[in-house]
């Protein structure tokens, strides 16, 4: 591994108002005036799981995990859209006087960092892992059928999809862990990880499953914005040995191509845990484009 596991509980957490009589509850660590980089969590964890904890103070990053509505400490919004969060996330940012904060989003949180992007919400953008838009021309081919399946049904019948992803458990989600390449598996049943992990999820379904089924089926729809009109900087970083259907299935290469500018790193030897072994790699290389974009 490229750097050691080391996680740390967040230094500070609270909960904000983003809309009318509706809160976004919210994880910290770094230095209060650090440079902001909001962080937008794997399915189905709260914020409280974080990543590159040992380094944040030396680099001077204030990063700020999000519970998505309807989990963890977030009221829940039914209906929403990765826009309406999106917009959520800008009123979090005012509130906490983050100036043009950056945003890393992980596994199926990266298609909320690229509609914060969309939305001109942040000044750049780490795509980890990332979930790519399954639905879209260029995916939905390529899926296997299991994974065809389920965003055919998406189009035809959200409501039946998202009934579908309430019968998931923090049990059934852990578990599906077990499935993953050697790289992965080194990361997430290392202890202090996988009690991090366990905590996480667990506190995501505090308020039930709506909010992670939600998720779940955004995930699976075509996307409400354009990635070829996005300006903001995005670095797409993948796992070489990244074996997830639900990720890029061509390790970022279609979404690099769709959004202008975009840059793509895949880590040789990496697995879809890249977040964990490589964060301080990541967190450089968004502060650095960060600040070359002027904030």
């Amino acid at each position: 591994m490229a750097q050691s596991l080391e996680l740390t509980a967040p230094a500070r957490r609270g909960v904000i108002g983003v809309a009318p009589q509706r809160k976004m509850a919210w994880s910290e660590w770094g230095p209060a005036d650090g440079a902001p980089v909001l962080f937008s969590p794997g399915a189905a964890t709260s914020g409280s799981l974080g990543f590159a904890a040992g380094v944040v103070e030396r680099l001077g990053a204030r990063l700020i995990a999000v519970d998505r509505p309807g989990l963890g400490g977030s009221d829940p919004a039914p209906g929403r859209t990765l826009l309406d969060t999106a917009a959520d996330l800008r009123a979090l940012a005012a509130a906490l006087a983050l100036e043009r904060p950056a945003i890393v989003g992980f596994s199926q949180g990266a298609p909320l960092a690229l509609a914060c992007a969309a939305a001109d919400a942040v000044s750049a953008v780490a795509v980890v892992s990332g979930t790519d838009e399954l639905a879209g021309p260029v995916l939905r081919g390529m899926l296997p059928p299991e994974a065809r399946q389920l965003v055919d049904l998406a189009e035809a019948d959200p409501p039946a999809v998202e009934a579908m992803f309430r019968g998931m458990t923090p049990a059934m989600l852990k578990e599906m862990l077990r499935g993953s390449p050697e790289v992965d598996l080194a990361v997430y049943f290392e202890p202090a990880f996988a009690a991090a992990f366990a905590s996480a999820v667990d506190e995501a379904f505090v308020r039930g499953p709506d909010g992670q089924a939600r998720d779940a089926l955004l995930a699976l729809q075509r996307w409400p914005f354009d990635p070829a009109k996005i300006r903001t900087p995005v670095h797409l970083w993948y796992g070489q040995l990244d074996a997830s259907p639900f990720h890029s299935l061509d390790f970022g290469a279609s979404l690099a191509r769709r959004i202008p500018g975009a840059v793509r790193t895949v880590i040789e030897g990496g697995g879809g845990s890249i977040l964990w072994t490589h964060g301080t790699e990541i967190l450089e290389a968004l502060l650095e484009t960060r600040r070359r974009a002027g904030t």
